[in-house]
């Protein structure tokens, strides 16, 4: 007489969405715990710390047109970190993307005033793959000289950035200035070229979107394709892959380009949306402040996301709060600067809770 077999429990796995929640709330733990020490930053200069969190909040999401501004800092914050992102992931150290913001966004400048005879339809496309291939060739020369000359990219990568902004300083005060003369920067694109407004009457435009996009489609490279998986190895362990027969010298390099193109295509997205020509001060260290959102963000695409809308609400709200409440301007650079120490060292308090387990 046989017996039926015994029915076949699955095994009980833990979702995968687990992970994430966690780190989702240890985040939102440590930005809670530094707007608390800030509180107290805030009280002893005698301001109400309730009053001057509203303000800031008021000034960042509290109207249409403050959660314009916000959205609006956070496109190239957003383009920016998933460069730096990108090249940690690989294993690379990639400090330049503030040069490389400014090639990419006079690149496409150049295009833009060059070829205005064409349709917008073909003028745009020249002008994002001009900023993209600017971005990643500027970024190129920092991944030859790490893999052929064995330079260190971090010194190079920022001494990158001087050459960049001084050499676009030198074309906008020469071949590239405007026609009247006074000041260094270009003439005004094409109408034509601009995004239009995503939020009527207000300066957000759908470059955002193009953002979201951008980070679904890096999510999907590093987690649903082979070069992502590759340069996933190449960055936790490259002996490894190398061991393994993957060529790590040809995956550094493409981290390096998908990094250039990345921060390129930031500067597309200021120049089109924001500025409308090259301008010697374009940016306010989008590039470097890319590297913190990046770092906030676990070089997670989506991470980087919320990390760039954080410190974009930081920035654009801590003006408000500057303004409504009384709160001088070091105060609120030191605010962004506890949030950045409590996301970046929240890995600490885990380890920590990890080693009190175990006791």
């Amino acid at each position: 007489m046989s017996t039926a077999a015994p029915p076949v429990t699955p095994a009980v796995r833990r979702p995968a969405v687990a992970p994430a929640l966690r780190a989702i709330a240890s985040s939102v733990g440590a930005v809670l715990l530094a707007f608390a020490l800030c509180a107290i930053l805030i009280a002893l200069w005698q301001v109400n710390p309730l009053t001057a969190y509203l303000a800031l909040f008021d000034g960042a999401f509290g109207s249409w047109n403050s959660l314009a501004e916000t959205l609006l800092r956070a496109v190239p914050l957003t383009f920016t970190g998933l460069a730096v992102a990108i090249a940690f992931r690989g294993g690379a150290f990639n400090l330049g993307g503030e040069g490389q913001l400014f090639v990419g966004a006079t690149a496409a400048a150049a295009v833009g005033l060059n070829a205005a005879m064409l349709p917008p339809l073909l003028l745009i496309p020249l002008m994002i793959l001009a900023a993209a291939l600017a971005g990643a060739l500027w970024s190129s020369l920092a991944g030859v000289m790490k893999l052929r000359l064995g330079a260190n990219e971090l010194i190079t990568t920022i001494m990158l950035n001087y050459i960049a902004i001084y050499l676009i300083s030198y074309l906008l005060h020469g071949p590239m200035q405007e026609a009247a003369g006074y000041l260094a920067q270009t003439e005004r694109l094409s109408r034509a070229t601009e995004f239009p407004d995503l939020i009527p009457r207000t300066r957000l435009h759908m470059g955002a979107l193009l953002a979201l996009v951008m980070v679904f489609v890096m999510h999907f490279a590093l987690w649903h394709t082979v070069w992502g998986y590759k340069l996933r190895v190449v960055g936790l362990n490259a002996r490894t892959a190398l061991n393994s027969g993957m060529k790590v010298g040809a995956l550094s390099l493409s981290a390096f380009l998908v990094s250039g193109a990345l921060a390129g295509l930031a500067g597309y997205m200021e120049l089109i949306g924001v500025q409308h020509r090259m301008i010697e001060n374009f940016s306010p260290g989008f590039g470097y402040t890319g590297i913190i959102v990046a770092l906030l963000g676990r070089t997670n695409p989506f991470g980087v996301l919320a990390a760039a809308i954080l410190f974009a609400a930081l920035q654009v709200g801590g003006t408000s709060m500057q303004s409504a409440a009384g709160v001088p301007s070091t105060l609120t650079q030191i605010i962004q600067g506890v949030v950045v120490l409590f996301v970046i060292g929240r890995g600490a308090g885990e380890l920590f809770s990890r080693m009190l387990k175990r006791a």
